[in-house]
Formats: structure tokens, sequence, C-alpha cells
């Protein structure tokens, strides 16, 4: 058996990094904007600029907690090693936070496309991310790169339009009305799209190190501290930018929590649509307002995918940790946990079927996401065995304190928010309790057998095995015509030949990279297979779990100095083929010139 220590690539540079964050914070232009006018009219841009400061300051915190935490900074990882009590409350917070984002994010797409019913077509394209998460969440980055793009270049466009009527919003801007109470529910009811930043910092693990960095001592900084900085910077200013150009808009009055305007009623929930339709004008106004709505509405349903695949994840680690019981671990044979896509694709779709209204869904929102990071920011600035710098500490401390007082406000004045999180929570310590339980009575009933085990002789080493340059790899799937070629062809070069076993899935814990082939029976009963059928001429084994079987069979061919690479033609589809990619194309892009790659078909 030749070990093989492949973790999780690190693939994600700082591009794909800011497109998962751009993904939620992005959004939030979308319907803060309009939210805003809802609550404060021609004074909200006061409650918006507010905003803009809070998402500077998380951001700065969070540029600081990627930089300690390069395996994964989430609050379910970096408060763990303080108090697992502590990190489960905040991982079931974050949990109640992604399926409230998957339904608000679904919802506001099709109203900025203005389809008749939006909360049905919301659930059915729910239901079809959800199903296609079931073949793996491969590409996600490089999808949401490609959406965030245009999805910037028509911001900046729209703000370009709305220079000329700055002038124009300062003399409709008013102060803020009534008390500093009714103004702070105001600011704390605007509060939303935060989770990216926690979505960024859980991805450290699989960012690009620095240069000289190591695995050993790894160090993310040059990839997450851009992806975050310029997200912030376009989030900030343009969001402040298009919420005071709102105030040039004539005529916008409040009704029933709504926003009309002349000619146009129901526009706070598509106020950037409407803004580009009037600042544009005529024909050219409308077409602007169309594109707006494609690439927002794209751009929504990509924070659709990633509140979706966060939740499968933060399942499948907790279930890994045995903190959730078994089955959100249980994977399909595409690598993905069938359980946890099925609570994270059907709470959302009944959220936004039941509830129907974005302001329904944002009184259900912030509550949870709020929380984890107040969470992670106060376990992160009161622990003084990290490395941090004294301002660093102190300003973190002081985004804790007001993401506290925000967190309060919350469950004190969103009640149904308050039920909605207590609910997740609950549900999540019941079953944790569930597990523990399990556990327990399952320890009891192993005694014995333990101590028959730890009497048992343990095997003898296997020898050291030099690893030949003219060498032939395998990469298998089964016991069919590709295995016997590549035993034939062996047999006949005289080369050494490694057989390779990859265990794609596309979660993963520190766990998954220690596991050996005897604990795999698929891979198991190929390689005794093997054995059995090679004789005397014995192959070498590699068995890897990995989320990209392509990366591992380039990363094994170079390692083990093989000449050559011999894989089988898939046998699924031409649809799965477009949708997952396929193995052989990508290992050909990737393998060096010396080694030759043979296709078994």
């Amino acid at each position: 058996m030749i070990p093989t220590n492949v973790k999780r690539p690190r693939n994600v540079d700082w591009k794909r990094a800011a497109a998962i964050l751009y993904g939620d914070w992005g959004t939030s232009k979308a319907y803060v904007i309009g939210l805003a006018f809802a609550v404060a009219g021609y004074a909200s841009f006061w409650l918006i600029a507010a905003m803009c400061v809070l998402t500077a300051l998380v951001g700065l915190n969070y540029i600081v907690i990627c930089r300690l935490y390069p395996d994964g900074g989430g609050v379910y990882a970096s408060v763990r090693h303080r108090s697992e009590v502590i990190s489960i409350v905040g991982a079931f917070l974050l949990i109640a936070d992604y399926l409230v984002t998957a339904a608000i994010s679904a919802l506001s797409a099709f109203q900025y496309l203005g389809v008749p019913h939006p909360e049905k077509f919301a659930a059915m394209s729910i239901l079809a991310i959800g199903l296609l998460n079931l073949l793996g969440p491969k590409q996600t980055g490089g999808l949401a790169f490609l959406v965030s793009v245009p999805t910037a270049i028509v911001v900046v466009v729209l703000g370009l339009f709305s220079l000329p009527h700055v002038g124009e919003a300062f003399g409709h801007l008013q102060p803020l009305h009534g008390s500093f109470g009714h103004n702070w529910a105001g600011f704390v009811g605007i509060v939303l799209a935060l989770s990216g930043v926690e979505a960024i910092a859980n991805a450290t693990g699989v960012m690009k190190l620095n240069p000289g960095s190591t695995e050993a001592n790894p160090c993310v900084t040059k990839t997450s501290t851009p992806a975050i900085l310029i997200v912030m910077i376009e989030v900030c200013v343009f969001t402040a930018l298009l919420g005071l150009a709102m105030h040039a808009l004539n005529g916008l009055t409040i009704a029933n929590g709504d926003v009309n305007a002349p000619g146009a009623e129901g526009v706070r929930d598509y106020m950037l649509r409407y803004m580009g339709q009037i600042f544009v004008g005529g024909g050219a106004g409308h077409a602007f307002g169309f594109v707006i709505s494609v690439v927002f509405g794209l751009l929504l349903l990509s924070a659709v995918n990633t509140a979706i695949v966060d939740l499968i994840a933060i399942q499948f680690l907790m279930s890994r940790d045995r903190e959730l019981p078994n089955i959100f671990q249980r994977l399909n044979k595409w690598g993905v946990p069938s359980a946890g896509m099925l609570l994270a694709t059907i709470v959302p779709m009944v959220l936004v079927v039941v509830v129907k209204d974005m302001s329904g869904l944002a009184d259900l929102y912030a509550v949870g996401v709020v929380g984890a990071i107040a969470t992670n920011l106060g376990a992160t600035a009161t622990d003084r065995k990290l490395s941090i710098k004294n301002w660093e500490r102190t300003l973190m401390f002081a985004t804790f304190v007001v993401m506290a007082a925000i967190e309060t406000s919350l469950l004190i004045d969103k009640p149904n928010a308050r039920y909605f999180a207590v609910t997740i929570l609950a549900v999540g310590l019941i079953l944790r309790g569930l597990v523990y339980e399990r556990r327990m009575k399952k320890e009891a009933a192993r005694i014995p057998e333990k101590v028959i085990v730890d009497l048992a002789p343990k095997p003898e080493p296997p020898a050291a095995i030099s690893l030949g340059s003219e060498a032939i790899l395998c990469a298998i799937r089964g016991t069919g015509r590709t295995l016997d070629f590549a035993l034939r062809e062996a047999r006949e070069t005289g080369r050494r030949l490694y057989l390779l076993f990859v265990r794609e899935q596309a979660f993963m814990t520190e766990q998954d990279t220690k596991r050996k082939w005897q604990d795999d029976d698929e891979a198991r009963q190929i390689f005794e297979h093997a054995k059995a059928k090679a004789g005397d001429f014995q192959p070498l084994f590699a068995y890897a779990v990995s989320p990209s079987a392509a990366e591992t069979i380039v990363d094994v061919a170079a390692t083990l100095g093989a000449s050559r690479v011999i894989v089988g033609a898939p046998h699924r589809n031409a649809l799965l083929n477009l949708i997952r990619g396929s193995v052989i194309h990508e290992v050909s892009n990737s393998l060096p010139e010396e080694i030759d790659l043979l296709v078994y078909a």
C-alpha cells in the first residue's frame, strides 16, 4: 500500500474568493436600499451609510480572522478550541441564517425579473439548485465569478448614471426623525447580507497559500485579504452612492411597508431596476432596467447556491465531529451528503412558499448571522493565545460590542426571527443529544470487544518500497477491462504498476485524509480482486479521499514518477459530463508533458 497524504486542494484564488463574498454582500444592494426607504423615507441614506460602516468594520475584522485561521475561520471551526458548546450554538445560528438567505435571495431574484407569483418560481429554483448540488459543488467558485463580473459592471454603469443626480438627492435628503431608539430599530431592521463573510472565512482551508508558505505552516493572506478588501470597498462605496442617488427620485411614497413611485407601485424590492429606468430614461432606460433585473437575478440565484453549499458543508462537518447524526455524512456516489442537501433545499422552499414576502423573510433574518459573527468576533478578540496586534484586538472587541447590541435588539424587536433561530437551535441541540446518547450506548456495548482487540497481535509493518521512474499509474473505479488492460500492459512491458482508487468526496474533514483503503468496502474489493488476478506480478496500491479526482490523479502520478497514466473512458451520459465536467479532460489539461495519458475504452 502506497500512502497518499491528499488534502483538500488549495485551488481558490483571490478572484474566486471575492466572488464567493460578492455573491452575498453584492446582493445587499438589490433589496437593502428599498427596505431602508420603506423604513425612513427620504432620510434613509443615513441608515444605509451606517450599514456601510458596519460592513467595513466586519470586513476589516475578518481579514484578521482569515489570517489567524488559514485552515478555516468560520465560527464553528475558530471557536471550537475555546468551547464546543459555544461553537455548536454559533453553527446552528449560522444554519438558521443560511436557510433564510437561500429563501430571501431566490424570492428577490424573481421579483427583480418581474414574474407573476415569484414565490413559486423561487421555490422551484431552490429545488433545481439543490438537485444540481447532488452532483457536487465543482466549479462553484468559477461560476460565481462569471456571474459577479457582469453584475459589477452594471453597478458601475448605474453609479455613473447616478452621479449627475447626486445634487438633487442632497436637496431631497432629510435628517432622521424620531428618537434614537426609533432610528436604531430602523438600522437594525436593514442589517442584511453579512453571512458571506463567514463563508469566505470557512473557505480559507481551500485558498491558495502565500508564496513560501507550506501546509505545515500555512498562510493565505495574499488570497483572503485582497478578496475581502476589494468586495468591501465596492459594496460600501456603491451601496452608499446608490442609496444617496435614490433620494433624487421624485414622488416616492411609503404605503403599508412598501414603496410606491409615480406610475409604478411596489418598487421597494426592485429599486435598482426602477432607478436604472428613470436615470437612463426612455426606451434605453427600460432596456437597462431589464439588464439590471437579469444580472441581479443571476447573482441572487448564485447566492442561493452558495447558501445551500455552505449548509451542506456545515452539516457534514458537524456530523463528522459527531455533533449531528451519521445520516448527514452519508455520501452519494458523487461524494455529496444527500440528507444534508434535502434539509438545505426543503426548508428554504417551505419558507419562501409560506412567507411569500421580502419583508416577512427579512423578519426571520439577521438573528442567525449577527449572532454567529458576534460569537466569532468575541471569542477571537478575547483569546490571549492568538497573535493579534493591540489595535486589531481593540477594533475587534468594539465591533463585537456593536454586533452584540444589534443581536440583542433583533431578539427583542424581531419575535419571528427569534422564534425561528431558537427553533433551529433547539432542533439542533436535540439531535446533538441523541447523537451523544447513541454514542454512549455503543461505547458501553463495545467494552468487552476492546479488551479482545488489545490482546490481539499487531501486524508487521510493510517493507519500504522504492519508487521506480518507469512506472504505470492506473486510476480505477471498478474491476472491469481497464484493470485487466493495466495488469496486462505492466506484465508485458515489465513496468511497475500502481493502482489508484480515488474516493471523490465533495466535503472533507481531517479524518478523511487519514482514511485507509481497508476502511472503504468498494476499494477493498477492487484491490483484493486485483491481487488475485495479478498472480506473481503484484501491483502496488494507492488510495486517496479527495474532492477532485482529476487533481489527485495528476498529483499522485507526479509524486510516484509515473511515465504513463491509464484511465478508463467514462460511462455516464453526456448531460452529466457537461454539468460535472470530464475527469479525462481535466487530467489531460493538468498532466505534465513528460507523462503519457492513455484512455482505455
